[in-house]
């Protein structure tokens, strides 16, 4: 925040679902406190709406603005708790998909939006993405990425794989920060044609180049898969995390139901990976279709269409 140039002031804030009882008056005491500085700064900032977008860190400044005008952004199709709370108070919900609707009261109070994308995605041709990377614009090309951090159970497939992987497809791997050194050092020890074929990364500042440079992803299915995947038209194979909420699991059904992606479930990652990959590069027709589904869920224009929320809030007609 100090770096956008933007003040920031912290509110104390703990969770209170699923933790212990030795823990629970702790963090019941520091949401009070949050509340309490949470009422001082609404009245020294005086703001005409409040924006949230999830997590137990705005239930302070929820309950203190409750008299104020609130908007909340819903970022994947099922919220997580705090969300459901923060539904409560806010005049209206902005949701990325529709299918959102069933998990709130009052679905008249439910916008759908879509999901907001960073400026710039879409700067990069596909030509100018090939020529970033270095690889050959006639090749397919697959997309793999789990997050800054990396997903390792889909790292370890693609490295069980990549020999075989690399006969069908040319690849451009955001490994993650953890699993980089040894991706890296399993791209090092490849033959020099197929080396030529693969690019592994820690992570990527330019997503748009991968995203414009790529046939398919394979990916986890976060909430932005149901927003940048959509843009460039990119089928996935999606694989949820299994070992979190089920937030993941609906993102994916909702892509795969409209034909738009398939889902891998992550036990099944280096058993099916390769077959799934290969059948998808092998059938054309399949994988255009795929594209056409996906391109047709985009909805570009989301973060104005948030804002326009916001200005309608504040008592503004238009932007």
């Amino acid at each position: 925040m100090n770096r956008a140039g933007i003040p920031y002031r912290a509110i104390p804030a703990a969770g209170v679902h699923g933790v212990g009882l030795r823990a629970l008056p702790g963090n019941i005491g520091k949401l009070t406190r949050g509340v309490m500085q949470s009422r001082r700064i609404l009245k020294d900032f005086k703001p005409d709406v409040l924006f949230f977008t999830g997590g137990y860190v705005a239930a302070p400044m929820a309950i203190a603005g409750r008299d104020h005008p609130i908007a909340l952004y819903v970022p994947d199709i099922e919220p997580g708790l705090a969300l459901k709370f923060l539904g409560y108070f806010s005049d209206v919900v902005t949701v990325t998909a529709p299918d959102s609707r069933k998990f709130f009261p009052s679905p008249e109070r439910i916008v759908h939006t879509g999901y907001p994308l960073r400026p710039g995605l879409l700067n990069w041709s596909r030509e100018k993405a090939f020529s970033h990377f270095e690889l050959d614009p006639a090749h397919p090309t697959l997309l793999v990425t789990g997050g800054s951090k990396g997903a390792r159970s889909i790292n370890m497939a693609i490295l069980k794989h990549l020999d075989d992987l690399l006969g069908v497809t040319q690849i451009i791997h955001i490994a993650g920060s953890l699993d980089f050194e040894t991706v890296n050092a399993a791209a090092e020890k490849l033959p020099a044609e197929k080396k030529s074929r693969y690019r592994v990364l820690p992570y990527l500042h330019e997503m748009g180049a991968a995203l414009s440079a790529a046939d398919l992803a394979l990916s986890r299915a976060g909430a932005s898969s149901l927003g940048e995947y959509p843009l460039f038209g990119l089928p996935a194979v999606l694989v949820p995390y299994p070992h979190a909420w089920r937030y993941q699991k609906v993102n994916a059904d909702y892509l795969a139901e409209r034909n738009a992606a398939l889902i891998l479930q992550d036990e099944l990652l280096n058993d099916n990976l390769l077959p799934v990959i290969k059948d998808l590069f092998a059938n054309v027709n399949k994988l255009d279709a795929m594209k056409t589904a996906m391109k047709t869920l985009s909805l570009p224009d989301a973060a104005n269409a948030i804002a326009s929320q916001l200005v309608k809030l504040a008592g503004v007609e238009t932007l």
